[in-house]
């Protein structure tokens, strides 16, 4: 039996309930957004030469993001080299995150509790134990919050931190990122163990599996194991499971040791995506007034010819992600743009032109745009007529899969 199972609160749908604060889940959702938005800026500025190498977090902004929002701001909190988003909500503005990755001076904040992001691999675990050890002789009602991935559980290091952790019983957290890979050795490569959390036994301390892509899991699994902490009862390491989507750092080419179809699979549980779901569900966001049809229409092909249909609501993807979209299309082959305004001129035309951009040499057939026609906005009366329908959805579809 598995001692220890992954913690989750939602499915990847986004569809378990919640007893936390939505307000909260709904901040939470804005600053993932916002971390995907900062790294697709700064892999940008990398690319031009204006910043040094940077490790962007595509696929983890749950767990840095979530995280970071079940400590206090008179926490400690002790990062590696990724973990800028959890920096952010702990208080460190992103134009500081910045000037770090320029080496330039001033990229700290002062009254923020956090060290400088660790670049070597676990050295910085044992400032975290540190830390703690001096709250606890302060007996102040704080913790310490060590973030480092799964590479960090073979360095020496992140044994040591343990050990110490339990002897002294200090209010510390270990969270580990599994993120699946340390740069290009997979964990089955790193450890023969069966999970990464179990190795808390050892030492005689609490170990936790959550799932790392489920940001509502992560928040209540960090905040219970702090409220232990300064209630007294120890450390706690936790092993977040996620998923690498980008590379490394910007060092790094991911192609050269793993496929697109492992890299899909894993996109598929976009953490984003899915607290955009159930926050969705809980009436906390809307969703384009053409996903119900495009869904309606995905359903109705899937059941009549088997068809898989991915749907894309670029209205979640604020600012507009455009690798998502680009990554969509690379996968399919095939792209329908759904678009209630005129042809002409329109917001649709810009997908177009970004699908266009991102994965022109996937395409299998020609991009096919379902719109209102090019006249002014009609009366209540005539809507029915003006805006798409499930009919030519479908239809548009049926257009680009008959294309080989």
């Amino acid at each position: 039996m598995n001692q220890y199972p992954v913690v989750r609160v939602m499915d990847i749908e986004g569809t378990l309930p919640f007893s936390s604060s939505l307000e909260t889940a709904l901040h939470i959702y804005q600053d993932m957004i916002l971390l995907r938005a900062f790294d697709e800026k700064t892999l940008t500025l990398q690319r031009q030469g204006r910043v040094g190498t940077f490790a962007p977090s595509l696929g983890q902004e749950a767990a840095e993001i979530a995280s970071a929002y079940a400590l206090d701001r008179q926490d400690w909190m002790v990062p590696s080299y990724r973990d800028h988003g959890a920096l952010y909500v702990h208080g460190l503005p992103l134009d500081h995150v910045i000037l770090f990755a320029m080496g330039r001076s001033g990229s700290y904040a002062a009254g923020v509790r956090a060290l400088p992001s660790s670049i070597p691999i676990a050295t910085h675990l044992l400032h975290a134990v540190g830390l703690a050890y001096a709250l606890k002789q302060q007996a102040e009602p704080a913790i310490a919050m060590a973030y480092f991935g799964d590479g960090a559980t073979s360095e020496g290091d992140f044994h040591e931190a343990l050990n110490f952790a339990g002897v002294w019983q200090v209010p510390v957290l270990f969270f580990c990122q599994n993120n699946g890979w340390a740069i290009s050795t997979p964990v089955h490569r790193q450890t023969h163990s069966e999970t990464l959390a179990q190795k808390a036994e050892a030492y005689g301390i609490a170990g936790v599996r959550v799932d790392g892509n489920d940001a509502l899991a992560v928040y209540e699994v960090v905040r219970q194991a702090r409220e232990k902490a300064i209630q007294g009862h120890g450390p706690t390491l936790i092993e977040a499971v996620t998923y690498r989507a980008g590379p490394h750092t910007t060092a790094d080419d991911p192609t050269r040791y793993r496929t697109s179809n492992e890299v899909n699979i894993h996109t598929a549980q976009d953490p984003i995506r899915r607290l955009g779901e159930f926050l969705i569900q809980q009436g906390l966001l809307t969703e384009g007034a053409m996903v119900p049809l495009a869904r309606a229409a995905a359903t109705q092909l899937q059941q009549r010819y088997g068809w898989d249909v991915e749907i894309v609501d670029v209205r979640s993807l604020s600012p507009l992600d455009e690798e998502t979209l680009g990554q969509s299309v690379r996968k399919t082959g095939r792209a329908v743009i759904v678009h209630e305004a005129p042809l002409t001129g329109g917001f649709g035309a810009e997908i177009l032109a970004t699908v266009t951009e991102q994965a022109f040499w996937w395409l299998k057939a020609p991009i096919v745009r379902v719109t209102g026609p090019d006249v002014p906005f009609p009366p209540y009366a005539w809507e029915d007529w003006y805006v798409p329908n499930v009919s030519r959805i479908a239809h548009a579809i049926g257009q680009v899969m008959a294309e080989e």
